[in-house]
């Protein structure tokens, strides 16, 4: 499927038939996701995957009673992490590991330490659920290219998330992506035109 024919055909399914997908098919678009575009690649988001029905239930409840998280095979939890000093860690850890030496990074991990220690905290919370937007457009459009569907929502409740799936202090739940077959028919694309939005 050209990428052009992914944009278009992809749309909010609003129900899933609730078949299970292939593993094979889940770990090729977790892989899409984990290859997303972040700032200073230091990804600071991590993705809860959920696939018991208990546990979608619970979160249906907490998201409007909106069908598409019950019936999908799979709800992604996209979570914001705040920690971004111990993700450069690990970041400076991986450069050192793949050969980059000390002095050549040295300059590049402090510009990251730097850009970290002049946020507050609620600004570290929006610059990271803005890198967490970028994966999501990768899970978006990379499950219409493996041939399935999926829905982003923010229409839920973060804090009963974070209840129910007992998530630490540093990672907030931002947006869902719910996935799977649909069972329902994409209405006619809707958008603002051209000339309105580009100037």
């Amino acid at each position: 499927m050209e990428f052009k024919e992914i944009v278009m055909s992809r749309y909010a399914v609003k129900k899933f038939d609730g078949r299970k997908l292939p593993a094979s098919k889940l770990n090729e678009l977790m892989e899409l996701i984990r290859f997303a575009p972040t700032s200073f690649n230091l990804q600071p988001y991590k993705v809860k995957v959920v696939s018991d029905q208990k546990t979608k239930d619970l979160l249906q409840k907490a998201s409007w009673d909106q069908q598409q998280i019950g019936t999908s095979s799979h709800v992604l939890v996209f979570c914001a992490d705040t920690n971004i000093a111990a993700l450069i860690d690990k970041l400076e850890g991986a450069l050192l590991k793949s050969g980059a030496s000390e002095e050549s990074i040295k300059g590049y991990v402090q510009m990251m330490r730097d850009f970290e220690k002049s946020m507050d905290q609620a600004q570290k919370l929006a610059w990271a659920q803005k890198q967490a937007y970028l994966a999501l457009g990768n899970a978006l459009n990379g499950s219409k290219a493996l041939g399935f569907d999926s829905c982003p929502m923010e229409g839920f409740d973060p804090k009963e998330y974070s209840k129910i799936l007992k998530l630490p202090g540093n990672l907030v739940p931002t947006v869902v992506c719910p996935v799977g077959y649909a069972a329902d028919k994409p209405r006619p694309k809707i958008r603002f035109e051209a000339e309105y939005l580009f100037f």
